[in-house]
């Protein structure tokens, strides 16, 4: 360490703690925080892949100044996306704190009470937090929390590109103004984040009214070597009970690929989780050998997850998890051998989070996909004729290599976060005043892009639904549906949770399923990898017991994919455009890819953008579902039947020629906003407070956040004028 300037900067105790570790030196972002940590006059994010030390990059000078500062009360705010990722930070956090006489204390719904007890009478050291819990503290307990966070030195927060342009970082910025505000200080804030394309929209995401400045500390050291490969499945178009079905030839390549070590299997639902777990455990069975397949997602009770969580840790037997995202963030799980992948990823940021999970201690990172495509017939959808995702995971890992991820979607209303916070600071103050509330919330806090006037509207269908009221001198209380809102469990979360029914095994919770049709009795069904019989349906306690059983399909999970961007869909059309075939497709998925790109060329789609196919119309604007979905609505406007499905819009019924009569109608009357398109959806109650905002603002909402108009109508005037073009062409030669 003789040649870091940064080490002795740091407290002795912790150099004393690095020491023990015999770290050989500080990697280049634990180097490069520790000056702008401690001086504590900016917003910091740091940012890395998985397990490129930014925990210690953040923790270790933040807890050399809280040494220094004996702050009275909490020093330490870290806020987590998952209750998971704080047990591990807890673990990890121990040994440093204990050197240093630092208290750590974990906070959430999973906690004991008697821990909790210990912190509110005597606030120190470092709190480890959820949103929600914080939320909870913010409205339930105000005056502690302004007497506990006084002298609060930092608020670090943990994977922090998991709350970008969602309603729940939506609500982390609204708690972090909302504490800063109730101790009358400004607070440095550190981000902890995935490399992402645009760290600078990272940076301005941590602090909207940019009151601080912000440093960007990004790692400059090159990850490891990447090994890469697709294997493609055809699904026979008549599929009888004899022949074995995709997923499981998918499950039995699993099986044969990845026993014997450890991995992480990726399967994009808790559904096919759950399947896939149970085949692969079945598989185990039958070849007589200990079972080393296991499922992880959020409906599992703690016990099941930690289980898994220390058998990854311990490294001693070969172990591999089905996960959803809840094992894409930072929890550490020890070295994996792989990742493997199935069906399609979400998005390019999503695969290359997934990916750190694999090639630490120098190893190379393994990625294997296993994409399942439908056999080609008559009758087949122009996506399955040109291979659509197979292509889509081609052009995400040539993004992945030029290290280009998705953006956040910035700029949006968050009526529905905006709901909650409004009665959360109403329920922490007693009362407030509308032109308080505006001040906190909007005009210095994260919903910036609310005016006055929107919010008077806004308040106004708060009162209509009794939400809230205001009293003779003006001040706004909570209405009676308020208070009851605000009393349940459930208000903390700013998304939606559907309720979830409890799962019992000879009295013994095994987890919970938000499960979107009701289970019955004698079902047969799949959970926590095992195979079960529903014994009961408990509606009013909504619990479910169960017993173990033989057969079974994993229950209806709700959860929705995201939406593709831009830049993908202009990466696929590269694809077929260069006749691109990467080195790492198995010889099924070559045969697979050559016939997309077959397909493609045979419908010269590098030249056209509008086929006809019977009497459906294909419109393929190469464009993320943003825009897509903007055309699509603006065609039905005109009286066409048109659906978009996987980047292609399909207009039923119609020709080439009413296509184009449709388009003209468009472009020549009065560009419409957003909002005219969103008005036109019949449902716009998407988030968890939309029923009581006022249509006109979940119209604005909606609009803002499903449609992008500036792009449809700009490939809407290329593709006219290229169409006029090539008629003038046609004229002029006859």
């Amino acid at each position: 360490m003789s040649e870091s300037i940064g080490f002795n900067k740091l407290h002795k105790g912790v150099q004393k703690w690095i020491w023990s570790q015999k770290w050989a030196s500080l990697r280049d972002i634990q180097e490069e925080a520790i000056e702008p940590v401690l001086d504590a006059d900016c917003d910091i994010v740091i940012s890395a892949s998985t397990a490129a030390g930014k925990t210690e990059a953040a923790f270790l000078p933040a807890c050399s100044k809280l040494i220094g500062q004996s702050p009275d009360g909490v020093g330490i705010l870290y806020i987590s996306p998952l209750k998971a990722l704080i047990n591990d930070q807890y673990r990890r956090l121990q040994g440093l704190c204990e050197i240093l006489g630092i208290s750590v204390t974990p906070w959430h719904g999973d906690v004991l009470r008697s821990v909790k007890i210990k912190q509110r009478k005597n606030p120190n050291g470092i709190l480890l937090i959820t949103p929600e819990s914080l939320e909870s503290l913010l409205l339930n307990q105000g005056s502690w929390c302004s007497k506990a966070f006084k002298s609060l030195c930092y608020i670090i927060v943990d994977e922090f590109h998991a709350f970008l342009g969602t309603e729940r970082g939506c609500q982390l910025q609204s708690l972090m103004h909302r504490l800063e505000f109730l101790i009358q200080r400004t607070i440095p804030r550190i981000a902890l984040s995935a490399t992402l394309g645009d760290m600078k929209q990272v940076a301005d995401s941590l602090r909207p009214n940019k009151r601080l400045p912000c440093k960007i500390i990004e790692s400059t050291v090159s990850h490891s070597d990447l090994k890469i490969q697709l294997r493609g499945y055809l699904t026979p178009a008549q599929q009888n009970e004899e022949t074995e079905s995709t997923m499981d030839e998918i499950i039995g390549d699993l099986y044969k690929i990845l026993r014997g070590k450890s991995h992480l299997v990726f399967a994009n639902s808790r559904a096919r989780t759950e399947e896939i777990a149970a085949k692969l455990s079945d598989l185990c069975v039958q070849s007589l050998v200990p079972n080393e397949f296991f499922p992880h997602h959020g409906s599992l009770s703690k016990e099941i997850r930690e289980s898994l969580e220390a058998r990854l840790q311990k490294e001693k037997l070969p172990t591999t998890a089905v996960c959803t995202m809840t094992l894409e963030l930072g929890i550490d799980i020890g070295s994996v051998d792989s990742i493997a992948q199935v069906t399609s990823p979400h998005s390019v940021a999503s695969l290359r989070q997934r990916l750190g999970r694999s090639g630490r201690r120098g190893e190379p990172s393994v990625l294997r996909l296993f994409i399942p495509e439908d056999e080609i017939t008559v009758n087949s959808h122009l996506l399955d004729r040109l291979r659509v995702h197979t292509v889509q995971c081609i052009a995400m890992i040539n993004l992945l290599l030029k290290k280009w991820y998705e953006p956040a979607s910035l700029n949006q209303y968050h009526f529905s976060t905006l709901v909650q916070q409004t009665l959360s600071v109403i329920g922490q103050y007693g009362g407030v005043r509308a032109q308080q509330l505006w001040a906190l919330l909007c005009e210095t806090g994260p919903f910036s892009v609310v005016d006055q006037s929107l919010f008077a509207i806004f308040l106004r269908g708060l009162g209509e639904n009794d939400l809230i009221t205001q009293t003779a001198d003006g001040q706004l209380v909570l209405g009676y549906k308020g208070e009851k809102i605000v009393e349940h469990y459930t208000f903390y979360t700013a998304f939606n949770t559907p309720e979830e029914y409890r799962l019992e095994y000879n009295g013994k919770a095994i987890g919970t399923v938000p499960i979107d049709k009701p289970l019955v009795r004698e079902q047969h069904i799949i959970f926590a990898g095992k195979r079960w019989e529903v014994l009961f349906v408990d509606d009013e306690n909504k619990l479910i017991g169960l017993k173990t059983a033989k057969g079974g399909k994993p229950p209806k999970f709700s959860g929705d994919g995201l939406m593709v961007h831009d830049i993908v869909r202009q990466e696929m059309r590269r694809v077929y455009s260069e006749k691109i075939t990467p080195v790492y497709l198995n010889d099924a998925a070559k045969s697979i890819l050559k016939e997309g790109i077959d397909n493609y060329h045979a419908l010269n789609l590098d030249n056209k953008q509008i086929i006809q196919a019977g009497s459906t119309v294909h419109a393929l604007p190469w464009l993320g579902d943003q825009t897509i979905n903007t055309i699509t609505v603006l065609l039905r406007m005109h009286g066409l039947s048109a659906d978009c499905f996987g980047g292609i819009i399909d207009i039923r019924n119609t020709t080439i020629n009413d296509f184009f009569s449709a388009v003209k109608h468009i472009l020549s009357n009065t560009k419409v906003s957003p909002t005219e398109l969103a008005s036109l959806i019949p449902n716009t109650i998407i988030e968890k407070h939309d029923p009581v905002i006022p249509k006109e603002l979940r119209d604005i909402g909606y609009g803002a956040r499903s449609f992008n108009v500036d792009a449809a109508y700009s490939w809407i005037n290329r593709l006219w004028h290229n169409h006029s073009v090539h008629r003038t062409l046609v004229t002029s030669r006859l």
